[in-house]
């Protein structure tokens, strides 16, 4: 077999032209893990399976479309939410709502100590103008940088 009898192969052969499609698809969603490229090579496969039963080159292409772009649509946010590693929860998120003891007053537009859990943190409060007296009980309502964000721990807080 020549090399021109075997390009004519390939050349007129389109369920062989979709899996190499679908191949490569693959290989570059290997190579790049950004769930952007496997969902084409859905649409390569659903085509190559309609190329072999013989199916016009327009309606070959239309389902590629269609299926990439409905695998796409529909299943990519399902996907990136099983698979996302890039978010990682670190142990100060487990912090918020959490109840501690001020160490070192919290002065108005300033910052002071919290001892929650046995560990000491920098905190401010959440009302800048508010003075937060040593030994006052406090909750973390939010996290700013590396800077703990609480209120006073008065009986109608704590239940929120």
């Amino acid at each position: 077999m020549s090399l021109e009898s075997g390009a004519g192969f390939i050349i007129g052969n389109w369920p062989v032209i979709w899996v190499i499609v679908a191949i490569v698809f693959g290989v570059i969603e290997a190579v790049t893990m950004g769930l952007t490229t496997i969902w084409f090579c859905g649409g390569a496969v659903v085509a190559a399976l309609v190329a072999m039963v013989g199916a016009p080159l327009g309606v070959q292409f239309a389902l590629f479309l269609i299926v990439s772009i409905v695998l796409l649509y529909f299943t990519r946010p399902i996907a990136q939410r099983k698979l996302n590693v890039a978010v990682e929860k670190t142990n100060s998120d487990a912090l918020i709502g959490e109840i501690g003891f001020v160490t070192k007053t919290i002065e108005p537009f300033s910052t002071g100590q919290v001892k929650i859990e046995g560990k000491e943190w920098t905190a401010i409060a959440e009302n800048r103008e508010l003075l937060m007296d040593k030994d006052l009980k406090v909750i973390v309502r939010s996290i700013e940088g590396v800077k703990l964000v609480v209120i006073p721990a008065t009986e109608q807080n704590a239940e929120k």
